[in-house]
């Protein structure tokens, strides 16, 4: 293989990655639908979706037809993070998993934004909308965390359970060579502190790697909810192969 081709093979899979990441979130976004706690939710959740829909799209355009790949991989073959692919549970169970992915996301994508390489131009858009979906995370916790008192129980025990699912986010991605994961994960766990603290609560001591924590989305291995969440997402398109609208 040349050096063009391995670094357009690396480009593929970090965009298969990042892709996967979005494509995954934004359905289990889209399963809050009709069931927010209030019609305010319902618009800020649906939104969130489709920005991350919209990633998805041009990332997994970036390595094929992003209908087959969305419709048409088995299980293994997607290389999302595990976090993203959690049931969403109660509403805490679902906001703590916007924190700790969108933090992610928004450190991650500035700086993206700030190199120059194939990934720029779509960081630099969608580092917009990931400053939405923090500000929308932060705030959420912030008001249940500030609540009552089971308000707060749930969002302390919703940022406990994923807590061991945020350790892969700080795997390095074939692709995005340029990128300085320890001071990445340096900046997420500050802002992370900030705002559980403000809120009221305490953030998980447990290990996030190691034989302890989950994380392997990237190798293409995933929790069992995952392959129940497929099989209703790829469903219409697998009943209806050639179908056009």
């Amino acid at each position: 293989m040349t050096g063009t081709d391995t670094g357009a093979a690396t480009v593929t899979a970090a965009a298969l990655a990042l892709g996967d990441d979005a494509l995954i979130l934004s359905h289990r976004l889209g399963e809050w639908a009709g069931h927010a706690p209030v019609l305010e939710e319902e618009v800020a959740l649906a939104n969130i979706a489709l920005d991350l829909l919209g990633q998805a799209r041009i990332l997994l355009s970036m390595v094929g037809d992003e209908d087959e790949l969305a419709f048409l991989r088995e299980e293994r073959s997607f290389r999302n993070l595990q976090l993203v692919e959690q049931p969403n549970g109660d509403f805490a169970h679902t906001i703590a998993r916007q924190l700790y992915f969108s933090v992610h996301q928004h450190e991650l994508y500035a700086e993206l934004a700030r190199g120059e390489g194939p990934f720029a131009p779509l960081a630099a858009k969608a580092v917009k909308e990931t400053a939405y979906h923090r500000d929308h995370a932060e705030q959420w916790t912030l008001r249940l965390g500030d609540g009552t008192e089971e308000s707060r129980a749930r969002m302390q025990a919703a940022l406990q359970a994923l807590w061991k699912f945020t350790g892969e986010l700080f795997q390095p991605v074939e692709g995005l060579g340029g990128v300085d994961w320890a001071a990445l994960e340096e900046r997420w766990l500050a802002a992370l502190t900030d705002v559980v603290e403000r809120a009221g609560l305490t953030l998980p001591e447990g290990p996030r790697t190691g034989a302890w924590a989950a994380g392997a989305g990237r190798q293409g291995l995933h929790t069992e909810s995952f392959g129940r969440m497929l099989a209703e997402m790829q469903h219409l398109h697998r009943s209806h192969p050639g179908a056009s609208w």
